[in-house]
């Protein structure tokens, strides 16, 4: 398994990264399935029948995690790694292959410009000083306090994906990733509740107080969100302009795209839409 990859990746993200056929990458996978090195997480065998043919989704086993950490090659917590893939869910497991999608495209597009992709262990193995993760041994896990409405919210920042973009003259660009699947309330009249606007007032909050530069070492960074259709980047954007509009301070942290967008190039090479409406690109021209 690619140590880059989050828990879930499908045979197809497997043979794009290891730069194999896909046949040969299944006949790996099937004798490392077999073997107990990797699982089929349950999940996925209900999702076929609507979906039609797709490729296997794969995940750490047990006896993998052992050999990883014997081997020094991974920080992998004791757990019951058969346990957590029989229980993990389907709408978790689609989340994961979207966050899969998102990360593998962008290495391989990295790649292709000759750049260096930084994955979150290698931004925290670059953080300055002892790297400590505040909620569950997540190591993008944050917490930021918010303040809204005259009341102060603790509450915690959990990015799908931090990635950092190193360039050929030593410069990096660093970024945190949103996938939207359109399940989420743009706004919710109780703050304490989840909603869009909070993930945005949030990451503005940990920008304003410096959090990112302090936990990473970022002096500068962008926040993406990849969500559903165009119509959810427009109220994405409106919700952002009623709390910090064009020209305000981190009005310019945030970049929204469409899946549609990302599927027409990758997340590099997108067009990307800012608060201000412009489209920009990841990755300077």
């Amino acid at each position: 398994m690619h140590g880059r990859l989050r828990r879930y990746p499908q045979s197809t993200h497997i043979a794009a990264l290891v730069g194999r056929s896909l046949d040969r990458t299944n006949d790996r996978l099937c004798h490392l399935f077999h073997a107990g090195y990797v699982d089929r997480p349950r999940a996925q065998l209900d999702y076929y029948p609507t979906r039609g043919s797709a490729p296997m989704v794969y995940a750490l086993a047990n006896r993998g995690a052992r050999l990883l950490r014997e081997q020094g090659e991974i920080d992998l917590s004791e757990i019951d790694w058969g346990r957590k893939n029989l229980e993990a869910g389907r709408p978790f497991i689609e989340h994961q292959l979207e966050i899969a999608d998102f990360e593998v495209a962008a290495q391989l597009s990295a790649e292709r410009f000759g750049c260096h992709y930084a994955s979150a262990e290698e931004i925290a193995s670059r953080a300055p000083g002892t790297f400590a993760t505040d909620l569950g041994g997540n190591l993008l896990a944050l917490r930021v306090t918010v303040s809204h409405q005259g009341a102060r919210y603790e509450i915690g920042l959990v990015p799908d994906i931090a990635f950092a973009i190193d360039l050929k003259k030593g410069a990096s660009r660093n970024f945190v990733v949103e996938i939207d699947r359109g399940t989420m309330p743009i706004t919710r009249a109780d703050f304490s509740q989840t909603s869009i606007e909070r993930k945005l007032r949030s990451y503005l909050a940990a920008y304003l107080s410096r959090l990112f530069e302090r936990r990473f070492g970022w002096n500068s960074f962008r926040v993406l969100f990849v969500t559903t259709d165009d119509n959810r980047v427009r109220s994405m954007i409106e919700a952002l302009r009623s709390i910090q509009p064009p020209g305000a301070a981190g009005s310019s942290l945030f970049l929204f795209a469409s899946r549609d967008a990302l599927r027409a190039a990758d997340p590099l090479t997108a067009n990307w839409r800012g608060v201000d409406g412009q489209l920009r690109r990841l990755l300077p021209q």
